[in-house]
């Protein structure tokens, strides 16, 4: 009976007030079921049992740190798909375009493809429910298509040339979900691989993105974890192993009932030798912050970027009778030189704790901490030290990298945001793509052609700026000059994009990411060898 959970959770198996009055000695206790039953049994009106229990879960969390929650069982279905490595469904890569699916990518040998299904395809029905023009939410049109393994469900289809709708009759399966973006040779003998998450299949995905890397010759590589916000604790543990030795601690946890527990490597990774460079950022997370945290610590391999959100605590899944799930903090992780780096998350006023920790970026920012790294200031009792070289880090607060990236707020310009956040680039590409994609692919039937080639030309620029005008964008000549550079690039990475996938989009765009240059200034000249001294 769900009103119990919480009761059930602690080890109380009452059913009524006097039950739980001769079982239990804990008076709090008592005291909630007490509480529970006299609402649900006496209240004026009827009530809501299910979310009277849910509400007060989720109460009781609130009293404790960010990141204990309660998640319905809608919500821990969708929050376990993303790290699980697949879900159910037809297998597309799609945007939203004025109110219209439209097709950029059918997965590969995936359901969607096996049908017939192309890129530019416009899905306009889902079993016979209009799903274009109707305004209806990404969400519940998300819904539709997805469906157990086996079921069909039927596509209506507008595709560019074709004269009448086209009808597809599309069997559902398991598509995989990737957790690399990328990977690739950036430069002769310099390995780029790009990790978004940390779930059930990105061990497998990373070596054997190794071994073809290293079979292409790659001896020096990248390791990008910028806005990589975690996942599972084993597989970064597992990642961290590739590229240190037998014994090395990656990571060990504790807490107040959780007595300490070590992870250390195995000693069998495939990248153990070899200059390595880390990229993070401040929306780089939880396991994130353990890959680095050990290669820091260690002095395995340089760290780039900027400060690292700062995530430190473990969560244990506690599943419920009815599917829904409490995460429950019960430990801290430490790094091997004993770094702790969970942020703050109490202050003097208890009420606002979780607000000044959900604003820790935005007030980042504001304090300068973004684009100067002389903004931020470590107490010297967080000063910890390097396991080889000694060399002076600090806990208390994400990971501080060995070379600092600002933000280039340069050509971020208010325009080019603009532009951004109304989707305008985005349509602009897509338009493009549709009108050109058979002549793009006649063109630029390799990607290396494309990109030495392709460029953005007036045409593509003129309907950025006529699509702006169109949603009412005012025209900022100074604004859009700076940011021309930065838009030209992403369009033509988008593009990229949607005629191939996410690692040749990742090639175009690494070419302006200031932390990727920064990485390769280091790999190419004296300071990595100055910094861990070889």
């Amino acid at each position: 009976m769900k009103r119990f959970v919480a009761l059930y959770i602690i080890g109380i198996y009452a059913i009524c007030p006097l039950q739980a009055q001769r079982t239990s000695s804990n008076s709090q206790t008592r005291k909630l079921q007490i509480a529970e039953f006299a609402i649900n049994n006496l209240y004026v009106d009827p009530v809501d049992e299910n979310k009277l229990v849910e509400e007060a879960i989720r109460g009781m969390l609130e009293q404790l740190d960010p990141h204990s929650t309660y998640s319905t069982p809608e919500e821990v279905k969708k929050m376990n798909e993303p790290l699980q490595g697949n879900f159910e469904g037809i297998g597309v890569q799609f945007q939203m375009i004025e109110d219209t699916l439209m097709v950029i990518q059918p997965v590969s040998n995936g359901p969607s493809e096996k049908a017939g299904i192309v890129a530019g395809d416009r899905i306009t029905a889902v079993n016979d429910t209009t799903i274009a023009g109707v305004k209806m939410s990404t969400e519940k049109i998300m819904s539709r298509l997805r469906g157990p393994k086996g079921t069909q469900v039927k596509l209506t289809v507008v595709r560019r040339g074709t004269n009448k709708p086209l009808q597809f009759n599309v069997k559902r399966d398991k598509i995989p979900i990737k957790s690399l973006d990328a990977e690739y040779l950036i430069q002769p003998h310099t390995g780029y691989i790009r990790v978004s998450r940390f779930g059930a299949s990105t061990a497998d995905e990373f070596l054997a993105a190794l071994k073809k890397l290293q079979k292409q010759g790659m001896t020096q590589l990248i390791l990008d974890l910028q806005g990589n916000g975690g996942g599972y604790l084993n597989t970064a543990i597992d990642l961290a192993n590739q590229f240190l030795e037998q014994n090395q601690l990656v990571v060990y946890t504790e807490g107040r009932r959780a007595n300490r527990q070590d992870f250390k490597a195995q000693g069998n990774g495939q990248f153990r030798n070899g200059r390595l460079v880390v990229l993070v950022d401040e929306y780089s997370a939880s396991a994130s912050e353990i890959v680095t945290g050990a290669i820091q610590d260690w002095d395995r391999g340089v760290v780039v970027g900027r400060r690292t959100f700062g995530k430190g605590l473990v969560q244990r899944p506690i599943d419920l009778p009815d599917g829904s799930m409490i995460r429950l903090t019960v430990a801290r992780y430490y790094t091997p030189a004993g770094r702790c780096i969970q942020k703050p998350y109490t202050s003097d006023d208890e009420e606002k704790s979780h607000q000044l920790y959900e604003a820790d970026l935005l007030n980042r920012f504001k304090h300068g901490e973004m684009m100067h790294a002389d903004s931020i200031h470590f107490p010297d009792s967080l000063k910890c030290y390097t396991k080889r070289l000694k060399r002076t880090i600090y806990a208390g607060g994400g990971i501080m990298p060995d070379r600092f990236v600002p933000i280039d707020t340069t050509r971020y310009t208010g325009y080019y945001r603009k532009l951004s956040s109304r989707g305008i680039i985005t349509r602009t590409t897509m338009k493009y793509i549709e009108q050109h994609r058979q002549a793009l692919k006649a063109r630029y039937q390799t990607f290396t052609r494309f990109k030495t080639d392709f460029h953005i030309d007036n045409e593509i620029l003129t309907s950025l700026r006529q699509a702006a005008d169109t949603d009412k964008i005012p025209f900022d000549k100074e604004q859009y000059q700076k940011a021309l550079p930065l838009l030209k690039t992403l369009l033509k990475a988008l593009i990229a994009r949607d005629l191939w996938d996410m690692n040749e989009y990742f090639q175009i765009i690494n070419s302006i990411d200031d932390s990727v240059q920064e990485a390769l200034e280091i790999l190419n000249t004296q300071t990595y060898s100055q910094i861990l001294k070889e």
